[in-house]
């Protein structure tokens, strides 16, 4: 046997079994092969050390490894020559490291030495839930767990890309067989084998990665407005007693339907406390006051949160914390307790507002206690999102705060289900981490962190239409986690029903045309009715060579428009806050419809995309109330109806460096883009959100 360990370069992928014996490893190997029709790599040592076992009954002993390694590195490179993009090898040289290392004591040099520099694509870490099965040369059934561990550990310590495989040997093969493609595509296109293993761990779904690669070179192609929306050319405006007959109705039919209330709360709030958070850390209360630093920065916020501190609902229990911090609070200057109070609001070591979810940060003063949005959420759920005395509240929240939720929503729930006699079901669901943004540079690079590893963010609450669709309810009440109101739930309550209501009865008659068409009992003389249906109603024009059409090809266009999910979207007249207004919009299909579009996705440097943008009189306050089931009462798979196009390039900063990462379609944008779309005027009562902590100062937010 020639004592060679050298390695041959190719440029065949090559995965490497790694792992305690009796893992699956010769068997996934052969797997492996057998599907990729290629090569595999047995196990040297088996024959090697099986001869000797028959020879005189003697195991693997320290004299066996050298031989062992030189053997293997032999087969290997023999079995290179004839393999087909893909080698799998049962086995390598850090297999008979780590055992030396384990069994001996002791590992050669040359062992060593070869062992770190051959390289593989990629090492699969073949996990111990499996039986153990005896053999000649097999001798350890016990203490799998520790020999794992050593395996796993030798991975990291030598910085080697591996990824676990857990389950029965079909299991392992769909897993193994699905990353292999991922990888391949992954250094097609650059990636090296440890990107991969980091998007991979991180949970991001390639597809979507390298999607988003191709968009950060292309760019998105900008929305073409062509009007705005407004009061009589695609917003519905209601008479007080029209809302009220809505609203009737809707409490007559809502024992038939199941019922949900969706709150986005995914993240921290951060974005509140932001100009606090940038006071903190560019002043010194021993260098400067801090009307100097609110004239160097120009700050308008500061002033106004420390003028009216004592209007917060938190300002009773931050003051008293301070008191008993500071005994001599009282008789320190004016700068000093602005400073100390700002600095414990934020402080990790005690209240920590910017850190924790605004789901249960103080924002309501009533006269018996402050309140928090989950307690509000709570408390509107029961008005308007209840059937048959049950109530279901679902929250999106990230992991690391749901113990949160759920703390504050045991304290309350039982308060608010004895006072309404109503039951409530308070669900949750994690905005997916695969739909999650890998950043670049501005010359489309990946981007590293100071540790170098890959800079990822959430995609945005587009990402949150997977969440939606998974939900089980007929009627569905969107609204976000900030947008809550002190006092007045019952006007709040009317609104939410009349929405409801307008939907129950388009989707009604929506689904009795659906019906008609599938019992094959639509006429030819309807046509026109349910034309006007479509323009009036759902402000759907039919093609403009729809007549043109035969009577089938025609049945099947009005099935394909109206066989959607819908929604009812409340608008609030624009009195100048950030975000998305009601336009009428056309795609690249020539087709056009109803959208809530952000400033962010026009073309401002157009001029008469600028003015359209301008002359908007309305705004989506994220008040909406869907319906997400089919006339057969089954849910649409909510994803076809995404425009995919509608997503956003956002720049931000990591490290003090421009960053550019990508959004989805927003969940009441282009995630909803293909739905059946009502836009109703709805009074500015309705939005209150609260995007910074002054807002809390707005009378919406304030004791009555």
């Amino acid at each position: 046997m020639e004592k060679n360990l050298r390695q041959q370069k190719t440029n065949i992928i090559k995965i490497a079994l790694f792992g305690p014996e009796s893992t699956g490893k010769t068997t996934l190997a052969k797997q492996l092969a057998a599907y990729f029709e290629t090569e595999w790599v047995p196990e040297f040592a088996r024959d090697y050390l099986q001869e000797k076992w028959e020879e005189n009954q003697h195991i693997c002993d320290a004299d066996d490894m050298m031989p062992i390694a030189y053997g293997q590195t032999a087969l290997e490179n023999e079995k290179l020559a004839t393999a087909k993009k893909y080698l799998f090898c049962d086995t390598n040289l850090m297999v008979t490291k780590v055992f030396s290392e384990m069994y001996y004591g002791f590992c050669d040099p040359l062992l060593h030495e070869a062992a770190l520099k051959h390289e593989y694509d990629l090492f699969f870490l073949t996990d111990i839930d499996v039986p153990w099965e005896k053999d000649d040369i097999r001798d350890t059934p016990n203490g799998r767990e520790t020999v794992f561990s050593a395996f796993k550990q030798t991975l990291i310590d030598t910085k080697k890309p591996f990824v676990t495989l857990s389950g029965d040997k079909e299991c392992r093969l769909a897993k193994a067989v699905d990353i292999i493609k991922n990888l391949t595509l992954a250094k097609e296109k650059g990636f090296s084998s440890n990107d991969f293993v980091e998007i991979y761990n991180h949970g991001t779904d390639f597809e979507n990665v390298f999607k988003q690669l191709e968009i950060f070179k292309d760019g998105i192609p900008k929305s073409n407005l062509i009007s705005p929306a407004t009061i009589g050319n695609g917003i519905l405006s209601l008479s007080e007693a029209q809302f009220q007959e809505k609203a009737s109705f809707y409490d007559a039919e809502k024992s038939r339907f199941k019922l949900k209330k969706f709150v986005p709360a995914s993240g921290a709030a951060s974005r509140m406390f932001k100009f606090l958070t940038a006071f903190l850390n560019d002043f010194d209360i021993n260098k400067e006051t801090i009307n100097a630093y609110i004239n160097r920065h120009k700050d308008s916020e500061l002033p106004i949160f420390i003028v009216a501190m004592e209007k917060f609902p938190f300002f009773k229990e931050v003051d008293k914390k301070l008191r008993e911090l500071y005994p001599d609070f009282e008789s320190l200057d004016r700068d000093h307790k602005n400073y100390y109070f700002i600095k414990l609001l934020l402080s990790t070591d005690y209240f920590d507002f910017a850190n924790k979810p605004k789901a249960v940060l103080p924002f309501h003063e009533y006269k018996t206690h402050i309140a928090i949005p989950i307690e509000e959420h709570l408390n509107e759920c029961v008005h308007y999102a209840t059937s048959g005395e049950i109530s279901n509240l679902h929250f999106t929240v990230s992991a690391a705060h749901q113990s949160w939720f759920e703390n504050a929503t045991a304290a309350l729930k039982n308060n608010i289900e004895k006072l309404s006699k109503t039951k409530i079901n308070v669900s949750y669901s994690y905005q997916s981490k695969r739909t999650d943004s890998i950043n670049v540079d501005l010359k489309n690079k990946l981007v590293r962190d100071k540790n170098d590893k890959l800079v990822f963010r959430p995609g945005g609450h587009g990402a949150l239409i997977e969440n939606l669709n998974e939900l089980d309810a007929d009627v569905i009440f969107i609204k976000n986690i900030d947008n809550v109101i002190q006092n007045h739930i019952d006007e709040i309550t009317l609104y939410k029903k009349a929405l409801a209501g307008i939907l129950i009865k388009v989707q009604e008659k929506v689904f009795n045309y659906l019906r008609a068409i599938e019992k094959n009992e639509f006429k030819q003389e309807e046509i026109a009715e349910i034309a006007l249906f479509l323009k009036e109603k759902l402000n759907s024009d039919l093609s403009s060579d729809f007549d043109k059409f035969t009577f089938e090809n025609q049945i099947e266009k009005i099935k394909e428009l109206l066989d959607r999910p819908i929604r009812v979207c409340g608008m609030v007249k624009n009195e100048g806050e950030p975000g998305g207004g009601p336009f009428w919009v056309m795609n690249d299909k020539g087709v056009t419809s109803l959208q809530i579009v952000e400033s962010s996705q026009v073309d401002l440097s157009n001029k008469k995309q600028q003015e359209i943008l301008a002359e908007a009189t309305h705004f989506n306050p994220v008040d909406l109330v869907c319906g997400i089931k089919n006339y057969k009462g089954e849910r649409f798979d909510l994803q076809r109806f995404v425009d995919e196009k509608a997503g956003f390039i956002v720049e931000k900063s990591v490290d003090g460096k421009i960053v550019k990462s990508y959004e989805l379609p927003g969940l009441w944008n282009g995630s909803m883009a293909n739905w059946l779309t009502l836009f109703v005027a709805v009074p500015l009562i309705t939005f209150n959100p609260v995007k910074t902590v002054n807002d809390l100062l707005k009378p919406a937010h304030q004791p009555q």
